[in-house]
């Protein structure tokens, strides 16, 4: 086996590593979850994350080399997340890329997570028509795009606070529903009703976005109402993002007619999104393009996918931590 990229991803809380082809065919992947760890928190504690990350990295790496069967001579490259994310956790990811760089005479690249997500729906899918309409909904971005081809970008517009995914997991933990607040979100929100009257902050606003406000108002609703009903109050918060994130889509595919719209990060795993955007694609015609659901979230793999991009533009960014790396920065 060889023309495999090893992916290293450890922005946040999770360590990932995987072998990707050409293709977008995963040929191993593993993730360690830190949920554990943090669960008491009630979110990630930094210094803990990258603790975990250090235990757990080489012994994922071997692990997933093993299941393949893959020696450092089938490897094209090692490609490693630089950011953003956790200044701790993005160092124990480039460290070790580049000390195995060096040991296996293997080029490393430092890639931007955001791309590596915008690249996930090539992962064992279709590909990418362009030109592209691109949201990307995460735990730690909000933001609207205009993708050329894979490499250029126009930003539309963006978060101005609070992202939808840190939304999620505040309102989640205001209702008692634990972490991953997302997933535990949308499954209380399917068995309610959104009859609760709540703000949709700058739906009508260009392409920013601001989910704070909307935040504080659930917040309100509980101190006011604290035996309300928690499904109700799911779908409603839930049915409040979607009219949001679909009016900015909308508005996205009207202004620049592009032939795809690609929907990615954390939130892009929600079944109540993927059905809203099926309807907003439908409409003005385009294609809805979708990472499968287990490469929706973080995870190697797209860092992977997305270094084959860097590989063969001939990019290849220093192994430097950029915690608050943005998406025009290749």
């Amino acid at each position: 086996m060889s023309d495999l990229i090893l992916g290293i991803e450890t922005s946040c809380d999770d360590t990932s590593v995987a072998l990707v082809d050409r293709s977008g065919h995963a040929a191993a992947i593993k993730t360690v979850s830190q949920f554990e760890i943090h669960e008491a928190f009630g979110g990630v504690y930094p210094e803990l994350a990258s603790r975990a990350h250090l235990e757990a990295i080489l012994p994922t790496i071997q692990e997933v080399m093993t299941a393949a069967s893959v020696t450092p001579d089938d490897l094209t490259a090692i490609g490693v997340t630089r950011g953003p994310g956790l200044i701790g956790s993005l160092l124990v990811g480039l460290s070790t890329a580049e000390a195995l760089s060096m040991g296996w005479g293997v080029p490393a690249y430092g890639v931007n997570h955001l791309r590596g997500h915008i690249r996930s729906v090539e992962l064992e899918s279709g590909k990418t028509e362009f030109p592209a309409v691109i949201m990307l909904v995460s735990g730690g971005h909000t933001l609207i795009a205009e993708l050329k081809d894979p490499w250029s970008y126009r930003l539309l517009g963006s978060t101005r606070d609070d992202s939808v995914g840190e939304s999620y997991d505040k309102v989640a933990r205001m209702l008692g529903l634990g972490m991953p607040g997302g997933p535990a979100i949308d499954r209380a929100a399917q068995a309610g009703t959104p009859v609760l009257r709540l703000p949709r902050p700058m739906k009508n606003d260009a392409y920013e976005f601001s989910f704070s406000g909307l935040k504080s108002s659930v917040a309100r609703h509980i101190e006011k109402h604290p035996d309300v009903s928690i499904e109700d109050m799911s779908a409603s918060f839930v049915a409040a993002c979607m009219d949001v994130l679909t009016a900015k889509a909308d508005r996205a595919l009207t202004e620049c007619k592009p032939r795809s719209l690609v929907i990615v990060g954390g939130v892009a795993a929600s079944r109540q999104l993927r059905e809203a955007m099926g309807e907003v694609a439908g409409r003005h015609g385009v294609e809805l393009c979708l990472p499968p659901m287990k490469w929706a979230t973080d995870n190697a793999a797209m860092i992977a996918m997305a270094t084959w991009d860097y590989v063969e533009r001939g990019v290849q960014p220093e192994l430097i931590p950029k915690p608050n790396l943005s998406l025009e920065t290749p």
